[in-house]
């Protein structure tokens, strides 16, 4: 089942963008006429029917709407610190979103070898998993923030830290904490390579962030990332 991003749906007929378009009419060779399946990115999946096959800008009637297409019942927002290595946060990206997550942020901490990170590629694979998993809500990819603009601004029903703490608090395992709770609205932040500071982890704690452990195993940056969000995915599906 090949799957299409429209930019712009107005109920009666979806349209796609010239890279879209380009991939449906050159690439898969789809003629005016063909049934196509398109997304809103908003978790509405359409059952279309193709009215123009131009490359640079396809158009497709709505046959059908399938709304909720794809989707968990939770929101995960998930805060995790740019690795200093581009590429293994944008492979924490992609396997985030096939698993299951609804807002990625970039953080810059500290301690972060990373201070700055352009979001544009980012989303871009955000959208390619978004599709390839058979999801149509596109999680959003928010532009960085400090870790302390993050933790003040931040208002999810059950939030989490991943960070050793050296004894000075009791982590729990993020197994047992997901088990405690029902809440469906959960964030949960991962650090950098050379972890959260001292001050952001005292910081994250009293904001009523839960210190928690991802396991015995240490983890890079980008698979604590995915871990994570595995934890919340098995705990509700």
């Amino acid at each position: 089942m090949e799957i299409f991003y429209a930019y712009d749906v107005d109920g009666k007929a979806c349209r796609l963008d010239a890279e879209e378009s380009a991939h449906l009419v050159r690439v898969l060779r789809r003629r005016s006429g063909d049934e196509v399946h398109v997304i809103d990115g908003e978790g509405t999946l359409y059952r279309c029917r193709l009215t123009d096959d131009n490359p640079k800008g396809a158009e497709a009637a709505i046959l059908e709407k399938i709304p909720f297409w794809g989707a968990h019942p939770y929101r995960l927002t998930l805060g995790c610190c740019p690795t200093k290595n581009n590429e293994r946060f944008e492979w924490m990206v992609e396997k985030a979103v096939e698993i299951g997550v609804d807002r990625i942020v970039p953080l810059i901490g500290e301690r972060s070898e990373r201070k700055v990170y352009k979001t544009e590629r980012a989303r871009r694979i955000a959208l390619s998993a978004t599709k390839q998993s058979l999801k149509a809500a596109l999680p959003e990819i928010r532009e960085p923030l400090s870790v302390s603009d993050f933790l003040r601004e931040e208002r999810g029903a059950l939030k989490m830290i991943a960070y050793c703490f050296e004894g000075e608090v009791q982590r729990r395992s993020i197994k047992e904490v997901l088990a405690a709770s029902e809440e469906t609205d959960i964030t949960i932040l991962i650090g950098p390579e050379g972890d959260f500071s001292p001050e952001e982890a005292r910081l994250a704690v009293r904001m009523g962030y839960i210190p928690v452990s991802l396991g015995p195993s240490r983890l890079r940056t980008e698979t604590a990332g995915v871990t994570a969000a595995e934890a919340v995915y098995f705990r509700f599906m």
